[in-house]
Order: structure tokens, then sequence, then C-alpha cells
């Protein structure tokens, strides 16, 4: 350990959602100090309850077994990660980072909206499904909003859909907003 006392107080979290493309069955791992650990343990047991047996022996799978399929999905991943990224950050008034370990878009869509005349994004998302036929969540799927916090954020997916399809509903975006 290079900065003294960090062992004790380090948590590492891991959850087979994203390398696995488990999502949605709620296994996880932590590697914590013992006296940390039992309280994760309690705090998960009230949460969760206990992960089904099949989805355990999955993911004992998943980790024993080959990697280059594991592989070859992220390499897809990232492709379409970045195919997405590139597109929204070209549609005037959305921008993006590009994310490093998840399938998932948060692109700032508060300029977009300013020029389309949006002020709830709720309305952006019902009139961009309408209009584009691009479905996404908005900031509020996740929340109540800060203090303070006044930008606008939409969540895009990428994981189930191919690039083409990417270029598609992301070229309609842009053109839709481009337009108006």
């Amino acid at each position: 350990t290079s900065i003294p006392g960090m062992a004790e107080r380090t948590v590492i979290l891991y959850t087979f959602s994203k390398k696995f493309a488990m999502t949605g069955s709620r296994l996880g791992c932590a590697v914590a100090p013992v006296e940390i650990a039992k309280v994760l343990s309690t705090l998960n047991t009230n949460d969760e309850s206990c992960t089904t047996h099949y989805v355990q022996w999955a993911g004992i799978e998943a980790l024993r077994g080959p990697q280059e399929p594991v592989q070859q999905m992220l390499d897809i991943l990232k492709d379409r990660r970045d195919a997405a990224c590139e597109l929204v950050n070209a549609i005037p008034g959305m921008s993006v980072a590009v994310p490093q370990s998840t399938f998932y878009l948060f692109p700032d869509v508060t300029e977009a909206m300013q020029k389309l005349g949006y002020t709830a994004v709720g309305d952006f998302a019902s009139d961009a499904l309408y209009k584009t036929g691009v479905s996404f969540c908005t900031r509020e799927h996740f929340g109540r909003r800060l203090p303070g916090e006044e930008r606008q954020y939409i969540r895009l997916a990428y994981s189930g859909i191919e690039v083409p399809a990417i270029n598609d509903g992301l070229g309609r975006l842009r053109e839709w907003i481009q337009t108006a």
C-alpha cells in the first residue's frame, strides 16, 4: 500500500453486469476489511436478499470459463460506444464524455433543449420519441435533482443495438435538432 492506513479502509466492489453482460442478475462481490465486510453483508442481505443459485453458478462459469468471448463482447461494446459518442458529440447542443466502464451514455442536452424551446426534459424526451423514434431515459428517472443542478441529461443505452442502428437513430435525432 502506498498510503498508510488505506488497506484498513479500502473497499473494492465488483459487478458481473458489464463485463459478462449479466445485467439484472444482481451478482457481484466485495473485498473489504472484515469489520466493513460484516456491515456490507448485513446491508446486502436486507437489500437484495439472496442471489439465486443458477446466477451464482453462471458467475462462477463466467470467471472460470474462456475469456475470449468476453473480450469479443467487450470489443463490440467499445465499437458501439465509440460510434455513439462520436455521433452524440456531432449533434448541436449535445455533448458527452466517453465512458470507460458502462454501456450507457449520459449526454448533456441543455443547449439542444434550449434550441428547440424546451424547459422540461420529459417533454423533450416525449417529442424525441414521437418525432424521431429514439427513446431514452431522462435524469429524473434516477432520482431527485440535487440543489443547484441545472444541466439537463438523458441516458442512452447502446448494449443491445448494432452500430448501423445507432447511426440511424442518432442521425434522426441530429436531423430533428438541426432542422428545428
